[in-house]
C-alpha cells in the first residue's frame, strides 16, 4: 500500500470552514502544523500549535500577501522524492522540512466575478498564484506528498492516520487526481472570465461586425457526475447525469426530490422541459410533458383550474405524463392529480405544501412511485446559452428565452382580432415557441386544445393538431412557430372553425395565406420572430 507517515502538514486555506477540527486531528496524531498569514492566525486562535511560513522560510510575506509561499524551502519539501539520495541530501544541506500533507484551497475567484458589477480589480487580486503551485507540486509528488483541497476529504485522512499511520498510495493518487482537475476548473473559470472581456470586435460570415466575445476561441465544460442513471433512453444505453459549476437559479440539478423512484434520463429531459415551459407563463399555470412537448397546458385563476384544464386539453396523451407547475402545489391541486383514471410519473413545482404532499403519496394507486421535485422559486436565471452535441464537436448558441416585442406585432388581414382573441393568441404563442417544430398549436380560454410537433411539413402539424382538438377547434386559435409556405394549413383551419392565426410571416406566398384568411374572415397577426425548436 506505500504508506507515507505525515509528520509535518503545510496549510494555506482560503476556505476555513472544517480547517480547526481537521487541524486538531492531525495535532493529536503527532503532525506538526505550518501555516501562513490569515490560516496560522486562525488556528491560534483555536489554541493549535502552528508554525508561520515566514519564520520557517526566514522571508517575511510581501506586496499585501501577494507573496508568501513562493518559497525553495517550501516547495522543497513537497517536491522531495524521499526515495533519492540526492533529493535528501539538498533537503539536509538547506535545512528544508519534508511536508506529508499539503491542505490548500483558493481564492474564490469565480464567486467573485459572479457578483454584479466587480471591477477587474477585484477579479483580478482573487487570481491565486501561490494556492495552484502547492497543490501542483503536491499532485505531481503523490508517491511521496498527500494533496487535499477539500474539506470533504478530511474525514479519509484522518481515517488513514488513524488506521495506519500515514496515507496509501491509492489515496494519495486519487486526492491528487481531484486536486488537479479543481486547478484546471479554476484556470478554466479565468481564462473564461479574461475571454469575455478581452475579445476584440470580429468579423461575421457576410461581413457584419460581431461582437465575439461571447464566442470565445476555445471552451472547456466542466461537468460533475452526479449519479449513474439506471439506463438512457433505452434499457440498452448507458446514462449518467452530470452537473455544471456553472448552473444558477431554479433547475433540477439543485432540486430537492421529496418522494418517488429515482429519476429515468428520460423523467429528466421532461422535467427540464416543463419547468423551461411553466418558468414562462404568467398567472397560475399547469403544463402535462410527453416526449419533450406539452400535450397539455393551461394558465387560470388559480391553480387547480389550470391543472384541471391541462390534464383537460388531451386527457389520452395526458396519461403517464410529466407535470410542471409554476406555483407551490396546494391540497385542491393534488386532489385533482389523484382523481380516478389519472397516472403521472412526476411532478416539478417550486414548492409542495404539506397537504398537498400528504395527498399525493397516500390517494393515487401511483402514489409509491411519483417523483415529486421540489425546485425553489422560479426566476429568469436560467442558462442564457444552449450546447447541443453533434459528431465531433458542439453548437453554441443563445437561447430563444427572450419574450417577443409585442409592439413589432403586426395585424395582416382585414379582420382585425378582439381583445379577448389577443389574449388567447398571447397565450398560444407563448406555447407554441416550447413544441418541437414543425410546431402548431391551438388553444382556447387560456388552455392548450391540441398539438402538432416534430413533422416534416406544416399541413401535416396543422391537421394533427386540428384531429387533436376535435370540436374543440370551433372558435380556438391556432399558432405556428414559423410561417406558412403554402394557403393549405390555413385553408384546413378555417374548415374546422379556427377564429384567430398567430405566426412570424415572411414566407414567399405571404399574400396568398393573408387572402385565404381573408377569404374565411380569419384575423391574423404577423409577429416577426420564428421559434424553431429542433
Amino acid at each position: 500500500m506505500n504508506i507515507v507517515p505525515i509528520k509535518n502538514a503545510l496549510i494555506s486555506v482560503s476556505d476555513k470552514l472544517g480547517l480547526v477540527d481537521f487541524a486538531r486531528g492531525l495535532t493529536a496524531h503527532g503532525v506538526e502544523l505550518y501555516a501562513s498569514g490569515g490560516t496560522r492566525k486562525h488556528l491560534e486562535q483555536a489554541n493549535l500549535p502552528v508554525r508561520e511560513i515566514s519564520a520557517y522560510t526566514g522571508f517575511p510575506e510581501m506586496m499585501d500577501g501577494r507573496l508568501k509561499t513562493l518559497h525553495p524551502k517550501v516547495h522543497g519539501g513537497i517536491l522531495c522524492r524521499h526515495d533519492r539520495a540526492d533529493d535528501r541530501t539538498a533537503m539536509q544541506a538547506h535545512g528544508i522540512v519534508p511536508f506529508e500533507l499539503v491542505v490548500v484551497n483558493l481564492y474564490p475567484f469565480e464567486a467573485t466575478v459572479a457578483k454584479a458589477g466587480v471591477t477587474d480589480e477585484e477579479a483580478i487580486e482573487q487570481i491565486d498564484i501561490g494556492g495552484p503551485t502547492l497543490i501542483r507540486g503536491a499532485a505531481k509528488n503523490h508517491a511521496f506528498t498527500a494533496v487535499t483541497t477539500s474539506t470533504e476529504q478530511y474525514a479519509a485522512i484522518l481515517d488513514q492516520i488513524a488506521g495506519q499511520g500515514g496515507t496509501s498510495l491509492e489515496l494519495r493518487r486519487k486526492l491528487a487526481s481531484e486536486a488537479l482537475e479543481m486547478i484546471a476548473r479554476y484556470d478554466r473559470a479565468i481564462a473564461d472570465y479574461f475571454a469575455r472581456h478581452a475579445l476584440p470586435v470580429g468579423k461575421g460570415a457576410v461581413g457584419e461586425d460581431v461582437q465575439t466575445a461571447e464566442f470565445p476561441a476555445s471552451i472547456a465544460l466542466h461537468l460533475q457526475r452526479r449519479e449513474v442513471l439506471r439506463y438512457g433512453e433505452n434499457p440498452h444505453q448507458q446514462a449518467a447525469l452530470y452537473a455544471s459549476s456553472k448552473s444558477a437559479g431554479a433547475n433540477l440539478l439543485s432540486a430537492r426530490q421529496l418522494h418517488g423512484k429515482e429519476l429515468s434520463y428520460n423523467n429528466l429531459l421532461d422535467l427540464d422541459a416543463a419547468l423551461d415551459i411553466v418558468r414562462s407563463l404568467a398567472g397560475p399555470a399547469a403544463v402535462v410533458v410527453k416526449h419533450n412537448n406539452p400535450c397539455g397546458a393551461a394558465i387560470a385563476e388559480t391553480l387547480s383550474t389550470a391543472m384541471r384544464n391541462a390534464l383537460a386539453g388531451d386527457p389520452l396523451s395526458a396519461f403517464g405524463g410529466i407535470v410542471g407547475l409554476n406555483r407551490a402545489l396546494d391540497a385542491v391541486t393534488a386532489e385533482v392529480l389523484a382523481e380516478p383514471n389519472q397516472f403521472i410519473e412526476a411532478i416539478v413545482a417550486p414548492q409542495f405544501e404539506p397537504a398537498g404532499l400528504e395527498i399525493l403519496t397516500s390517494k393515487p394507486k401511483w402514489k409509491a412511485n411519483v417523483r415529486l421535485l421540489q425546485v425553489g422559486t422560479l426566476d429568469s436565471a436560467i442558462d442564457p446559452w444552449q450546447f447541443r452535441p453533434i459528431d465531433g464537436g458542439f453548437l453554441l448558441q443563445q437561447g430563444d428565452i427572450a419574450p417577443d416585442p409585442e409592439s413589432e406585432w403586426q395585424v395582416v388581414t382585414d379582420s382585425k382580432p378582439t381583445a379577448g382573441q389577443i389574449d388567447e393568441l398571447k397565450f398560444a404563442w407563448a406555447i407554441v415557441r416550447h413544441v418541437k417544430s414543425n410546431a402548431i398549436v391551438l388553444g382556447n380560454q387560456r388552455m392548450l386544445l391540441g398539438v402538432g410537433a416534430g413533422q416534416m411539413s406544416r399541413v401535416d402539424s396543422t391537421k394533427i393538431a386540428l384531429e387533436k382538438a376535435g370540436s374543440k377547434a370551433v372558435g380556438a386559435v391556432l399558432a405556428s412557430d414559423a410561417f406558412f409556405p403554402f394557403a393549405d394549413s390555413i385553408e384546413l383551419a378555417a374548415a374546422a372553425g379556427v377564429a384567430a392565426v398567430i405566426q412570424p410571416g415572411g414566407s414567399k406566398r405571404d399574400d396568398e395565406v393573408i387572402a385565404a384568411c381573408n377569404a374565411a374572415r380569419i384575423p391574423m397577426i404577423f409577429t416577426g420572430r420564428r421559434h424553431f425548436k429542433h
